[in-house]
């Protein structure tokens, strides 16, 4: 049995958002707007920083790798309601 904690949405982005803003990686903007959960594992998803032509810029690594450590920390505690 699981015991991972079940949480709304919107309360697990307020708790990814306010981990992004603290972490040493922060750039201006990057924020989580959406999560899903696909096998257990939150996948978050927002703003990528791509340039006008859709191509990743240097920003888009940063989160990207921001998101995964999202996933890998709080996937551990909680899970979506459904």
């Amino acid at each position: 049995m699981s015991d991972k904690k079940y949480i709304e949405e919107f309360d697990l982005l307020m708790i990814a958002n306010q981990i992004i803003q603290e972490h040493d990686d922060y750039i201006d903007g990057m924020r989580a707007t959406s999560v899903e959960e696909k096998e257990g594992v939150l996948v978050f998803k927002g703003e990528y920083f791509l340039d006008e032509k859709g191509m990743p810029t240097m920003n888009t690594t940063a989160v990207f790798n921001m998101f995964k450590y999202l996933a890998h920390h709080l996937s551990k505690e909680f899970t979506l309601n459904k």
